[in-house]
């Protein structure tokens, strides 16, 4: 016979009982928080990034990036236009955007999604690639119209305080390490590869190439206490900055989301990249 606990006394199956009621507790709390106010506020990462073989003419050069943008039903033209908002309020030397600016390739939010960035602009421009969300020909297109010059699997030349600075994007379907050695080959020492998925770094690496900023991860977009950002976990970097050899990479967290409108610690950024020659070992 199984005796009753003395009176006031909690059973195992009370205690259990209640810690699934505080963990679903938790779980709702932080998804409404991560749904109501996370998702919406846009912070300003900024960080010094250490290049290798870029020019001391150019340190201190300062690059704003942005990506994921996501313009769909879940992201409202208000949230980008915050973004935006928030980096030409630093006043890059240059903008580059990083690509799944719809979702799904909704054709409905293409013209919205470019309206959102029109405000962007930059002394050397703004440039862009195509994430795995965009299409190949609209997405370009839209984006061209409002100013932003879409590298697709291509290189372009800029001329900064006398110094040659090369911008290398390339698409994210893109895939094959011989097809980015093709675009980048003849490439200025100081150069800028904007690929959308980090997962890119390992043929910059091999290459070289001294810069790649990426998106893609949305930082994980849930990012749990003791487990991380558990959709994340393949890529090399899932948010900020790593070094494989001589290249440096910077993972955003983006601006957007997908699959579900939350985030939990993980907000949405904007970056400002300060550019530094790195010290040769």
């Amino acid at each position: 016979m199984r005796s009753s606990p003395a009176a006031g006394g909690v059973t195992r199956r009370d205690l259990l009982k209640g810690l699934v009621g505080v963990s679903v507790g938790v779980a709702t709390g932080a998804g409404a928080h991560g749904y109501l106010y996370e998702r919406h506020r846009v912070e300003l990462t900024s960080t010094v990034l250490q290049v290798a073989g870029f020019p001391e003419a150019l340190a201190g050069l300062r690059v704003g990036f942005m990506t994921d943008l996501h313009r769909s039903a879940a992201v409202p033209h208000a949230l980008v236009e915050s973004a935006v908002n928030r980096l030409m309020a630093e006043r890059p030397d240059v903008i580059l955007l990083g690509g799944d600016y719809v979702t799904w390739r909704d054709r409905r939010f293409v013209e919205p999604a470019a309206d959102a960035v029109r405000g962007l602009s930059a002394p050397h421009g703004v440039f862009g690639v195509l994430g795995n969300h965009d299409d190949d020909r609209e997405v370009p297109a839209a984006m061209a119209a409002r100013g932003v010059e879409i590298l697709k699997d291509a290189r372009t030349r800029l001329t900064i305080q006398g110094e040659t600075l090369d911008l290398i994007g390339i698409r994210y379907w893109t895939t094959r390490g011989r097809d980015l050695a093709s675009v980048a080959r003849g490439a200025a020492r100081a150069s800028i590869l904007l690929a959308h998925n980090p997962s890119r770094l390992r043929d910059a690496a091999a290459l070289a190439l001294p810069l790649m900023l990426s998106g893609h991860t949305h930082g994980g977009q849930i990012v749990l206490p003791g487990l991380g950002a558990v959709a994340a976990r393949n890529f090399p970097i899932v948010a900020g900055t790593g070094v494989q050899n001589s290249t440096t990479a910077f993972v955003s967290r983006g601006i957007g989301t997908v699959f579900v409108p939350i985030r939990i610690n993980c907000p949405p950024e904007v970056a400002i990249l300060t550019l530094h020659p790195r010290a040769e070992q």
